[in-house]
């Protein structure tokens, strides 16, 4: 459902529903590529080990659309994963509708016709509209790179762990995360 007219934020949301997962920015929706074995695969193990992690302290979503600000836009990506805490998105606020507030983290995997330069720029846009972490998995690489606002973007690779202050008791490394994918 591709259509060159130009939609309000409320009109995107309010859509018919069909086989494609469709993002909104700047009055525009275009399709999300489609995920692939090793995409899929990476999204499960990774989805597994926020919510073993979490316990309780917020929520995991797979391609949870977003409600965010680009360039003072509306924006509503949907990022491969998201974890949003209690503290942001309330327990007793349980709507089936877009997050509408900046998660602590997003996780975009980089699919096959992306490249790491677009997802980069997706991660920065990310980070301006208040997400605290952007983590970019490269699958060809078996590499996940975290994006932070205060920092410099690093590139994790195999044993490097990815705990840092925002996930104190997330103890994995990046070739834990690869392995539970299946590779």
């Amino acid at each position: 459902m591709i259509t060159d007219q130009e939609l309000t934020l409320e009109q995107f949301l309010n859509l018919p529903q069909d086989d494609v997962t469709y993002e909104f920015f700047n009055g525009k929706v275009t399709p999300k590529m489609f995920p692939k074995r090793f995409h899929s695969r990476l999204t499960v193990a990774l989805c597994l080990i926020l919510e073993q992690w979490r316990k309780n302290q917020g929520e995991v979503g797979i391609e949870w659309s977003v409600i965010l600000e680009k360039d003072g836009k509306s924006w509503a990506p949907v990022p491969d994963l998201l974890y949003i805490s209690n503290q942001r998105l309330p327990l007793n606020r349980f709507e089936d509708e877009a997050c509408p507030f900046p998660p602590e983290l997003v996780i975009e995997i980089i699919s096959s016709g992306q490249t790491f330069g677009e997802l980069t720029e997706k991660a920065t846009s990310y980070l301006k509209a208040g997400v605290d972490r952007v983590w970019l998995v490269d699958p060809k690489a078996q590499t996940i790179t975290i994006f932070s606002f205060n920092y410099l973007p690093e590139t994790k690779r195999k044993d490097d762990s990815l705990n840092d202050d925002l996930f104190p008791d997330l103890d994995i490394t990046v070739g834990e995360v690869f392995q539970k994918a299946g590779w």
